[in-house]
């Protein structure tokens, strides 16, 4: 067993979650926690009620997701809400949420990890927000647009859809995972053959073809998992607790 408060802590300085501006509606940090004592690391990537229910199949777990049980500010426990906190209470289960402290870390986060497993070198930050850089460009092996789509199907585990609007042979590529595909336009303006990301607003497909970028949608689920998968196998290594991946895609 492991103390809670130790977790946390370490999670907290290895993440610099007060240190990264985010939504308003997220609570980064610890949402709910136990008794104290945590006997095993689950990672998933929203923390919905199928996730919370497999997780409390033991007392003690500490459950590591990107989207955590509270996102609207001060709302009403009931419904949905109060079923998850109720399970979660009863299985003595503890919540930690990451979302774009996670999405940029430098080593963990969903952005370089999936910019590693496409083979993506030389990454530097871009695209800035609120004073931060929310992806990361860099450089790949030349590939043509339908072997760059079944690279990242095969890296993702879903069917790519892309709109076709760069040039043929990619070359440069940002990755912003999640839903980023609304900042295709300044996706363009960086000058990249190819973005990246997890899902877009139907406009973002016509002005990829417009603007001459090739425009990848990866899923934001999909493009999502790699962040909670890394964090949680690095604290597993720090602390000595056994981790696994609950696999809840929502097929967007």
């Amino acid at each position: 067993m492991k103390k809670l408060t130790s977790l946390v802590s370490t999670l907290d300085n290895l993440l610099r979650s007060d240190k990264i501006t985010d939504y308003a509606g997220a609570m980064n940090g610890l949402q709910l926690e136990n008794s104290g004592r945590i006997t095993r690391i689950i990672a998933a990537v929203d923390a919905c009620e199928k996730v919370i229910l497999e997780s409390a199949a033991v007392k003690g777990t500490l459950l590591i997701v990107h989207h955590g049980i509270f996102w609207k500010g001060v709302e009403r426990i009931s419904g949905p809400l109060y079923r998850k906190i109720s399970v979660a209470l009863s299985a003595d289960l503890a919540i930690y949420s990451s979302h774009l402290p996670l999405d940029l870390h430098p080593q963990l986060g969903n952005n370089i990890q999936l910019s590693l497993a496409l083979g993506i070198r030389s990454v530097r930050p871009a695209l800035e927000y609120k004073g931060q850089a929310m992806g990361l460009l860099g450089t790949i092996k030349p590939l043509k647009r339908q072997q760059f789509a079944k690279l990242l199907s095969k890296v993702t585990g879903t069917v790519v859809h892309f709109s076709p609007g760069g040039p043929e042979t990619i070359r440069t590529v940002l990755v912003v995972t999640g839903s980023a595909g609304g900042e295709v336009i300044r996706a363009a303006e960086l000058g990249v053959d190819a973005f990246v990301t997890g899902e877009g607003p139907h406009w973002s497909y016509i002005a990829a073809e417009e603007r001459g970028v090739n425009l990848f949608y990866g899923g934001h689920y999909a493009t999502e998992t790699f962040g909670v998968k890394a964090l949680a196998a690095h604290l597993s290594k720090q602390c000595g607790l056994p981790w696994s991946f609950i696999d809840h895609p929502t097929g967007l």
